[in-house]
């Protein structure tokens, strides 16, 4: 949606996450309430959850663009932005770095090139872009847990809770 587009802001990019991973989480989660026939409030508290989690899971999807291991990933470094993608990291460097970082970033984005990819992360490094996405991972997974708080205290809510804390647990 936003591909080749490095004029995306932090808010484009947040709607585009939740329309292409954060909604699948939310109408999963709510489903297995409304399966299970329970109170509306348990159904809106799950597909909060969902919302949540997709949100987290797809920041740090985001971060393990720039910092994991090809081998174990199945994903090369870079590779939204060889697509073009305008990922967070990158948003959050076009908004902090100087002038010459963002140049280097604005012509991948729009070319879809990864030529210049030591310098786009040495951008995203000296920005904080890294923690910055993070950052906001955690947050959304600690508002995910917080939307379990209405459930009763089963094995499934301690499950569901280890999946939102693990969501994150490679950001840091």
């Amino acid at each position: 949606m936003n591909a080749n587009d490095p004029e995306t802001t932090e808010q484009r990019y947040l709607e585009v996450i939740y329309r292409k991973t954060a909604r699948l989480f939310e109408a999963g989660a709510e489903v297995a309430a409304v399966l299970a026939n329970t109170a509306p409030e348990l159904q809106r508290s799950l597909a909060k959850y969902g919302r949540h989690l997709g949100t987290a899971y797809q920041l740090v999807d985001d971060v393990l663009d720039y910092r994991s291991d090809p081998a174990t990933r199945g994903k090369n470094i870079g590779d939204d932005l060889a697509e073009g993608k305008p990922t967070l990291p990158l948003i959050h460097a076009l908004r902090n770095g100087s002038d010459a970082q963002k140049s280097v970033i604005r012509h991948a984005i729009e070319n879809g090139g990864i030529e210049q990819l030591d310098a786009i992360i040495a951008a995203i490094d000296s920005t904080g872009g890294l923690e910055y996405t993070a950052s906001l991972a955690r947050s959304e997974s600690d508002k995910a847990l917080a939307a379990l708080a209405v459930l009763p205290e089963t094995p499934y809510k301690q499950a569901l809770g280890a999946l939102a804390r693990f969501a994150v647990d490679h950001t840091t």
